[in-house]
């Protein structure tokens, strides 16, 4: 028996697809990625992308990891045509489809105890043979089965085909075939009846109407069980894609150690979801030398053909890049409303200062992340507190008289950059000294930092009265 699912198999329905995470942890990058690459494949077809939450591992599947997937999906703006559908409220569903397989013969009771099942695979090791079921408790014409104990609840087994090759063309990886002999018998319920992962999935995946199951290469050995199943049931196989896992830097598996890796850290570092989205779009995926795309393009280009086999390597320095992009891009307004709550909690007053859309429309084309914004705005809402070492070297008997000047125009000067800008120029020719010999001691007594953007820019945000309130101590 030979099983394949030839490109053609569900080209002709409409489109669906489906992320299904299990929740025992956040949303990481390769999940994100996978969930991208599935919506935007209903997106491109006018399809129907589909949530299903695969919560049967109930040692550790929590709410709180299932918050944090629904959380992450909202952020990155995936939003789903269906669902979320949970398998633990399809119990009954599962059941019922194991009872049909269990009447007509491709599932069977199987009594052998797990210390029997472990001491098989251990002769078949020491025989040099892949350690598997032996079959014992398979049913055959003309086999006698071992008598039932009496005292033991049965798992059941999917009667998986003896002979012949499982095939599907992955639209990622290309033809894969796998011999049949390589698989044994697999538990799809245990003694409780609680069915085990590959059996709610096919389940799900015929009910849904799955089509195109987009997911990591991590699932590349079960797909050949999944497809065996669906066969037995007569259910129209979908096409499958097995995306590379990401790397790190380093091309060891993403991990921790390679920094954020849950998406819901990304926000609280200041990135923004559109720039996490196309980075994401390119770890694995590509149209021509397209780096910076919007997701309405992506979606209009994405394809399954694009996809790359070789595994991603992540890049934090790109990452940051692309979202410096999105940053300058980015409406000022909106910006400040992620920017304030940060800027607050390290104290900021807002009080008599500058507007936070135009500090920010000031500061936002040398930053790459948002919290890197709040930090540089910090200058415009705190009194400054220069280095008392840096003010000696800077503010100079030489300065001192050009500081005066300078403060005594502010009160008559028109309070914009088109102003300043000459009146400070006039101030550096009548006291002979050059722009660094006055700009720095400004900007240690302004802001108490010596880097800033241009002078005349701040003074204009700073305000008049601001200005020459925080040089009057240095004057007097």
């Amino acid at each position: 028996m030979t099983a394949s699912t030839p490109a053609s198999t569900a080209s002709s329905k409409p489109v669906r697809t489906r992320f299904a995470p299990s929740p025992t942890g956040y949303l990481h990058l390769g999940g994100a990625r996978t969930a991208l690459f599935s919506w935007a494949y209903a997106r491109h077809f006018g399809g129907t992308f589909v949530l299903r939450i695969e919560d049967t591992d109930l040692e550790r599947s929590t709410p709180e990891a299932v918050q944090a997937i629904v959380d992450g999906m909202q952020w990155l703006g995936l939003q789903h045509d269906e669902g979320p559908f949970y398998q633990m409220r399809r119990m009954d569903r599962y059941r019922e489809v194991i009872g049909q397989m269990l009447q007509a013969g491709t599932a069977y009771h199987c009594y052998s105890s797990p210390e029997e099942v472990e001491a098989m695979r251990e002769r078949m090791r020491a025989a040099g043979e892949k350690p598997r079921y032996d079959g014992t408790w398979r049913p055959e014409p003309g086999k006698a089965l071992p008598p039932v104990p009496a005292d033991r609840k049965p798992v059941v087994r999917f009667k998986n085909p003896l002979d012949g090759d499982v095939s599907w063309d992955d639209v990622v990886k290309g033809n894969i075939t796998i011999s049949n002999r390589e698989m044994d018998d697999l538990v799809i319920a245990r003694p409780d009846g609680t069915p085990t992962y590959n059996f709610c999935v096919v389940v799900d995946d015929w009910d849904m109407g799955i089509t195109h199951v987009i997911r990591g290469d991590d699932h590349v050995n079960n797909t050949p069980r999944q497809i065996n199943i669906l066969k037995a049931l007569g259910a129209t196989l979908p096409l499958y894609g097995h995306v590379p896992m990401i790397l790190g830097a380093d091309g060891e598996k993403l991990s921790k150690r390679h920094g954020a890796v849950s998406v819901m850290d990304y926000p609280a570092q200041g990135y923004l979801p559109e720039a996490m989205l196309n980075y994401l779009a390119r770890l694995g995926w590509s149209h021509g030398d397209e780096e910076i795309f919007s997701m309405e393009q992506f979606c209009s280009w994405f394809d399954l053909d694009h996809l790359s086999k070789s595994p991603a390597q992540f890049n934090p320095e790109k990452l940051a890049w692309i979202n410096n992009h999105y940053i300058k891009l980015a409406d000022n307004a909106r910006l400040a409303a992620m920017v304030k709550p940060l800027m607050e909690q390290d104290g900021a007053d807002f009080s008599n200062a500058p507007d936070l859309p135009k500090v920010i429309g000031l500061l936002k084309e040398r930053v790459n992340t948002v919290n890197e914004i709040a930090t540089a705005a910090m200058l415009f809402y705190r009194r400054p507190a220069p280095d008392a070492a840096l003010l000696t070297q800077h503010f100079t008997d030489a300065v001192k008289p050009a500081l005066a000047d300078f403060a005594a125009r502010c009160a008559t000067v028109e309070w914009n950059k088109e102003s300043l800008s000459p009146m400070i120029k006039e101030v550096l020719a009548a006291h002979q000294l050059k722009m660094p010999q006055i700009a720095m001691p400004l900007r240690l007594m302004l802001t108490g930092q010596l880097q800033t953007p241009a002078i005349d820019a701040v003074l204009e945000l700073l305000g008049r009265e601001a200005v020459i309130a925080r040089l009057q101590p240095y004057l007097a």
